[in-house]
Protein backbone atom coordinates (compact mmCIF):
# COMPACT_ATOMS: atom_id res chain seq x y z
CA UNK A 1 0.00 0.00 0.00
CA UNK A 2 0.94 3.46 -0.91
CA UNK A 3 2.03 6.19 1.82
CA UNK A 4 -0.77 8.18 0.01
CA UNK A 5 -3.22 5.50 0.15
CA UNK A 6 -1.89 4.90 3.99
CA UNK A 7 -2.88 8.11 4.83
CA UNK A 8 -5.99 7.88 3.16
CA UNK A 9 -7.29 4.76 5.09
CA UNK A 10 -6.38 6.50 8.45
CA UNK A 11 -8.08 9.70 7.41
CA UNK A 12 -11.81 7.68 6.63
CA UNK A 13 -11.02 5.89 9.43
CA UNK A 14 -11.05 8.56 11.94
CA UNK A 15 -13.82 10.80 10.04
CA UNK A 16 -15.84 7.35 10.19
CA UNK A 17 -14.90 7.10 14.09
CA UNK A 18 -16.12 11.26 14.29
CA UNK A 19 -19.30 9.93 12.54
CA UNK A 20 -20.32 7.24 14.76
CA UNK A 21 -19.98 8.86 17.64
CA UNK A 22 -21.81 11.60 16.86
CA UNK A 23 -24.84 9.17 15.46
CA UNK A 24 -24.55 7.66 19.14
CA UNK A 25 -25.40 10.45 20.40
CA UNK A 26 -28.11 11.57 18.39
CA UNK A 27 -31.66 10.47 18.37
CA UNK A 28 -32.02 7.30 15.57
CA UNK A 29 -34.49 6.84 13.16
CA UNK A 30 -36.76 3.63 14.20
CA UNK A 31 -37.32 2.91 10.61
CA UNK A 32 -35.22 2.94 7.83
CA UNK A 33 -36.21 1.95 4.33
CA UNK A 34 -33.41 1.27 2.09
CA UNK A 35 -33.83 1.03 -2.08
CA UNK A 36 -30.60 -1.05 -2.81
CA UNK A 37 -30.35 0.43 -6.50
CA UNK A 38 -27.54 -0.01 -8.75
CA UNK A 39 -26.54 -3.65 -8.92
CA UNK A 40 -26.42 -4.10 -12.47
CA UNK A 41 -24.47 -0.80 -13.59
CA UNK A 42 -21.95 -0.91 -11.18
CA UNK A 43 -21.42 -4.83 -12.81
CA UNK A 44 -20.92 -3.19 -15.87
CA UNK A 45 -18.80 -0.46 -14.25
CA UNK A 46 -16.55 -3.04 -12.84
CA UNK A 47 -16.26 -4.96 -16.01
CA UNK A 48 -18.54 -7.85 -14.93
CA UNK A 49 -20.47 -9.75 -17.73
CA UNK A 50 -23.14 -11.15 -16.10
CA UNK A 51 -25.48 -8.85 -14.15
CA UNK A 52 -26.09 -11.24 -11.96
CA UNK A 53 -22.58 -11.73 -10.72
CA UNK A 54 -23.96 -7.84 -9.62
CA UNK A 55 -26.89 -8.66 -7.31
CA UNK A 56 -24.76 -11.55 -5.94
CA UNK A 57 -22.15 -9.11 -4.22
CA UNK A 58 -25.01 -6.74 -3.79
CA UNK A 59 -27.03 -9.86 -1.85
CA UNK A 60 -23.63 -10.09 0.52
CA UNK A 61 -23.66 -6.20 1.29
CA UNK A 62 -26.89 -6.92 3.04
CA UNK A 63 -25.60 -8.49 6.31
CA UNK A 64 -22.92 -5.87 6.23
CA UNK A 65 -25.77 -2.77 6.73
CA UNK A 66 -28.11 -4.56 8.96
CA UNK A 67 -25.27 -5.30 11.40
CA UNK A 68 -24.30 -1.21 10.75
CA UNK A 69 -28.04 -0.64 11.47
CA UNK A 70 -28.22 -2.86 14.89
CA UNK A 71 -25.18 -1.01 16.04
CA UNK A 72 -27.23 2.37 15.72
CA UNK A 73 -30.17 1.30 17.54
CA UNK A 74 -32.39 0.95 14.35
CA UNK A 75 -35.72 -1.30 15.15
CA UNK A 76 -37.05 -1.88 12.04
CA UNK A 77 -35.31 -2.16 8.56
CA UNK A 78 -37.24 -2.39 5.18
CA UNK A 79 -35.07 -3.65 2.47
CA UNK A 80 -36.36 -3.17 -1.48
CA UNK A 81 -35.09 -6.20 -3.07
CA UNK A 82 -37.99 -6.85 -6.32
CA UNK A 83 -40.06 -4.78 -7.18
CA UNK A 84 -43.73 -5.41 -9.33
CA UNK A 85 -41.69 -4.02 -12.46
CA UNK A 86 -38.99 -6.25 -11.65
CA UNK A 87 -41.22 -9.61 -12.64
CA UNK A 88 -41.32 -8.48 -16.02
CA UNK A 89 -37.53 -9.01 -16.70
CA UNK A 90 -36.57 -11.95 -18.91
CA UNK A 91 -37.33 -15.31 -17.88
CA UNK A 92 -33.96 -16.02 -17.83
CA UNK A 93 -32.78 -13.24 -15.71
CA UNK A 94 -35.25 -13.29 -13.41
CA UNK A 95 -34.97 -16.98 -12.85
CA UNK A 96 -31.53 -16.09 -11.73
CA UNK A 97 -32.12 -12.74 -9.37
CA UNK A 98 -35.08 -14.97 -7.54
CA UNK A 99 -32.34 -17.62 -6.56
CA UNK A 100 -30.19 -14.78 -5.29
CA UNK A 101 -32.76 -13.28 -2.90
CA UNK A 102 -34.17 -16.09 -1.65
CA UNK A 103 -31.03 -17.53 -1.28
CA UNK A 104 -30.22 -13.81 0.61
CA UNK A 105 -33.18 -14.00 3.43
CA UNK A 106 -32.83 -17.86 3.85
CA UNK A 107 -29.45 -16.18 4.83
CA UNK A 108 -30.86 -13.48 6.70
CA UNK A 109 -32.82 -15.98 8.75
CA UNK A 110 -30.46 -18.68 9.84
CA UNK A 111 -30.09 -20.47 12.96
CA UNK A 112 -26.64 -17.94 13.69
CA UNK A 113 -28.99 -14.29 12.95
CA UNK A 114 -30.93 -13.06 15.89
CA UNK A 115 -33.12 -10.79 13.33
CA UNK A 116 -36.86 -11.17 12.48
CA UNK A 117 -37.92 -11.70 8.74
CA UNK A 118 -40.75 -10.98 7.13
CA UNK A 119 -41.99 -10.66 3.70
CA UNK A 120 -43.81 -7.69 2.12
CA UNK A 121 -45.08 -7.97 -1.16
CA UNK A 122 -47.74 -10.13 -2.76
CA UNK A 123 -46.70 -13.76 -2.95
CA UNK A 124 -49.27 -14.36 -5.80
CA UNK A 125 -46.82 -12.45 -8.09
CA UNK A 126 -43.71 -14.41 -6.72
CA UNK A 127 -43.44 -18.34 -8.46
CA UNK A 128 -44.88 -20.71 -5.79
CA UNK A 129 -41.28 -22.55 -4.97
CA UNK A 130 -39.63 -19.15 -4.53
CA UNK A 131 -42.65 -17.76 -2.31
CA UNK A 132 -42.35 -21.20 -0.08
CA UNK A 133 -38.58 -21.08 0.38
CA UNK A 134 -38.98 -17.26 1.77
CA UNK A 135 -42.10 -18.12 3.92
CA UNK A 136 -40.86 -21.04 5.15
CA UNK A 137 -37.14 -18.53 5.92
CA UNK A 138 -39.97 -15.74 7.74
CA UNK A 139 -41.23 -18.24 9.81
CA UNK A 140 -38.10 -19.74 11.21
CA UNK A 141 -37.78 -16.59 12.85
CA UNK A 142 -40.62 -15.88 14.92
CA UNK A 143 -40.37 -15.35 18.76
CA UNK A 144 -37.05 -13.69 18.10
CA UNK A 145 -36.17 -10.56 19.82
CA UNK A 146 -34.09 -8.88 17.26
CA UNK A 147 -34.37 -6.26 15.03
CA UNK A 148 -36.99 -6.63 12.39
CA UNK A 149 -35.81 -6.87 8.80
CA UNK A 150 -38.68 -6.57 6.15
CA UNK A 151 -37.48 -8.13 2.99
CA UNK A 152 -39.73 -6.27 0.35
CA UNK A 153 -40.39 -8.70 -2.77
CA UNK A 154 -42.33 -9.07 -5.40
CA UNK A 155 -43.58 -5.33 -3.73
CA UNK A 156 -45.56 -2.13 -5.37
CA UNK A 157 -46.67 0.57 -3.36
CA UNK A 158 -49.83 1.05 -5.87
CA UNK A 159 -50.29 -3.24 -5.29
CA UNK A 160 -50.17 -2.84 -1.84
CA UNK A 161 -52.40 -0.24 -1.13
CA UNK A 162 -55.22 -1.94 -3.69
CA UNK A 163 -54.30 -5.60 -1.68
CA UNK A 164 -54.97 -3.62 1.83
CA UNK A 165 -58.37 -2.14 0.02
CA UNK A 166 -59.16 -5.72 -0.56
CA UNK A 167 -58.64 -7.10 2.35
CA UNK A 168 -60.30 -4.59 4.26
CA UNK A 169 -63.67 -4.81 2.14
CA UNK A 170 -63.50 -9.17 1.87
CA UNK A 171 -63.06 -8.40 5.90
CA UNK A 172 -66.33 -6.29 6.11
CA UNK A 173 -67.81 -8.51 3.73
CA UNK A 174 -67.71 -11.50 5.72
CA UNK A 175 -68.88 -9.79 8.63
CA UNK A 176 -71.80 -8.74 6.92
CA UNK A 177 -71.09 -5.23 6.69
CA UNK A 178 -72.45 -3.07 3.62
CA UNK A 179 -71.03 -1.03 1.43
CA UNK A 180 -72.99 2.07 2.75
CA UNK A 181 -71.84 0.63 6.07
CA UNK A 182 -68.16 0.95 5.71
CA UNK A 183 -68.60 3.89 3.67
CA UNK A 184 -69.64 5.67 6.76
CA UNK A 185 -66.57 4.75 9.03
CA UNK A 186 -63.94 3.86 6.64
CA UNK A 187 -60.28 6.45 7.27
CA UNK A 188 -57.07 6.29 6.67
CA UNK A 189 -56.28 3.81 9.99
CA UNK A 190 -58.98 1.11 9.06
CA UNK A 191 -56.44 1.03 5.66
CA UNK A 192 -53.03 1.10 7.26
CA UNK A 193 -54.15 -1.74 9.55
CA UNK A 194 -54.21 -3.78 6.42
CA UNK A 195 -51.32 -2.70 4.51
CA UNK A 196 -48.17 -5.09 4.31
CA UNK A 197 -46.16 -3.34 7.53
CA UNK A 198 -49.30 -3.49 9.74
CA UNK A 199 -48.29 -3.58 13.27
CA UNK A 200 -44.51 -1.28 12.62
CA UNK A 201 -43.67 2.12 12.73
CA UNK A 202 -43.25 4.25 9.49
CA UNK A 203 -40.01 4.79 8.31
CA UNK A 204 -38.16 7.97 9.87
CA UNK A 205 -35.42 7.93 6.71
CA UNK A 206 -35.57 6.21 3.51
CA UNK A 207 -32.28 5.98 1.22
CA UNK A 208 -31.98 5.42 -1.96
CA UNK A 209 -28.19 4.14 -3.31
CA UNK A 210 -27.16 5.07 -6.56
CA UNK A 211 -28.09 8.77 -7.35
CA UNK A 212 -31.65 8.41 -8.59
CA UNK A 213 -33.91 10.38 -6.73
CA UNK A 214 -37.63 8.71 -6.61
CA UNK A 215 -39.11 6.36 -4.28
CA UNK A 216 -40.27 3.85 -7.48
CA UNK A 217 -43.55 3.18 -5.16
CA UNK A 218 -41.51 2.05 -2.23
CA UNK A 219 -44.04 2.34 0.66
CA UNK A 220 -45.99 5.18 -0.87
CA UNK A 221 -48.30 5.33 1.51
CA UNK A 222 -45.83 4.85 4.55
CA UNK A 223 -43.63 7.53 3.73
CA UNK A 224 -45.80 10.36 4.07
CA UNK A 225 -43.87 11.88 6.27
CA UNK A 226 -40.39 10.39 5.94
CA UNK A 227 -36.75 11.94 5.43
CA UNK A 228 -35.42 11.17 1.98
CA UNK A 229 -31.31 10.53 1.83
CA UNK A 230 -29.93 9.94 -2.01
CA UNK A 231 -26.59 9.06 -2.22
CA UNK A 232 -24.23 8.26 -5.30
CA UNK A 233 -22.46 5.15 -4.73
CA UNK A 234 -24.21 1.82 -6.52
CA UNK A 235 -25.61 -0.80 -3.82
CA UNK A 236 -22.05 -2.73 -4.12
CA UNK A 237 -20.41 0.04 -3.44
CA UNK A 238 -22.46 1.50 0.11
CA UNK A 239 -20.12 1.60 3.25
CA UNK A 240 -20.56 2.17 6.64
CA UNK A 241 -19.52 5.92 6.08
CA UNK A 242 -21.91 6.03 3.92
CA UNK A 243 -24.66 5.01 6.22
CA UNK A 244 -23.85 7.13 8.98
CA UNK A 245 -23.93 10.19 6.85
CA UNK A 246 -27.31 9.36 6.08
CA UNK A 247 -28.16 9.18 9.75
CA UNK A 248 -26.03 12.41 10.64
CA UNK A 249 -27.81 14.13 7.78
CA UNK A 250 -31.36 12.80 9.49
CA UNK A 251 -30.56 13.64 12.83
CA UNK A 252 -29.75 17.47 11.53
CA UNK A 253 -33.10 17.93 10.26
CA UNK A 254 -35.87 19.34 11.55
CA UNK A 255 -38.76 17.31 10.99
CA UNK A 256 -42.21 19.09 10.61
CA UNK A 257 -44.17 16.19 9.41
CA UNK A 258 -46.15 18.33 7.13
CA UNK A 259 -46.03 21.66 8.96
Amino acid sequence: MSVRANIREVAESLYERRLRRRVVASHPPRHVGVILDGNRRWAREVGLTDPSDGHRVGARKIVDLLDWADEAGVEVVTLFLLSTDNLGRPSDELEQLLEIIATAVEGLAAPDRRWRVRVVGNPDLVPSPTAARLAAAAAGTEGRTGMQVNAAIGYGGRQEIADAVRKLLLRHAEAGTSIEELAEVLDVDHIAEHLYTSGQPDPDLVIRTSGEQRLSGFLMWQSVYSEFYFTEAFWPQFRRIDFLRALRDYSDRHRRYGG
